[in-house]
């Protein structure tokens, strides 16, 4: 079973009497455990397709499926519901919350769910940092961390409710090449070793490597 299947997608908004195009007729399917790189200039849909394919926003036609449940027509509960459960986010700025340690970011994302105990959460958490090689950062907040651990936070909290899918908004967009590299490095391995399927949206064409393949899009319109 496909991890994400888009459809004949299209995302319209109205702005006076036009109407602007952000998707237009998009179909993508995402294999069970593939990494897609999704690849275009600024204002190209990227976003607004990752942000469909994890239930932030519901298209205006087409379907919809992430791991086999037709999200297309959900309410907004049901979508809360999804969100929680069946994907992870890593967005552009992170995100993280300020005044948590790094070890509660992650619990978060269980206290939400209400999907293990304490402790079992508490055991993943420091499991997922320690992978990441933050194991000596539990214990620190956001604001203690540089800007690739941050990143790295941020990865784990999308893995924390292993997710069908993981979707990862312009991860190297503020990081230099080599930790840019470094950065996906780590988010292929931690996706591949859990059989994860991932998209992961950037205008940068030297981090395309680490995918299995790329998609470009370009005015709403995708072409491989």
């Amino acid at each position: 079973m496909p991890a994400l299947e888009l459809t004949d997608v299209r995302k319209t908004y109205r702005s006076g009497d036009a109407e602007i195009v952000a998707l237009d007729h998009a179909t993508l399917t995402v294999g069970d455990d593939e990494i897609v790189a999704l690849v275009g200039p600024s204002g190209s849909g990227k976003t607004t397709l990752l942000s469909i394919a994890g239930g932030l926003l519901t298209p205006s036609e087409g379907t919809v499926v992430v791991g086999g449940q037709d999200i297309s027509a959900y309410s907004a509960k049901q979508l809360t519901t999804f969100r929680r459960d069946a994907v992870g986010f890593v967005f552009q700025a992170v995100n993280l919350v300020p005044f948590l340690t790094a070890r509660e970011n992650l619990m978060v994302v269980n206290d939400f769910g209400n999907r293990r105990s304490h402790k079992v959460a508490r055991e993943r958490a420091e499991r997922l940092l320690d992978e990441l090689g933050l194991s000596e950062r539990t214990d620190n907040v956001p604001g203690q961390l540089s800007g690739g651990e941050r990143q790295r936070v941020a990865i784990g909290r999308a893995l924390m409710n292993e997710p069908d899918l993981v979707l990862i908004d312009e991860p190297t967009s503020a990081l230099d090449t080599k930790l840019g590299e470094q950065v996906m490095e780590l988010i292929v391995n931690e996706v591949k070793s859990r059989e994860t399927a991932a998209v992961i949206v950037t205008h940068d064409q030297r981090m395309t490597h680490y995918a299995d393949r790329s998609v470009a899009i370009v005015d709403g319109h995708l072409t491989d």
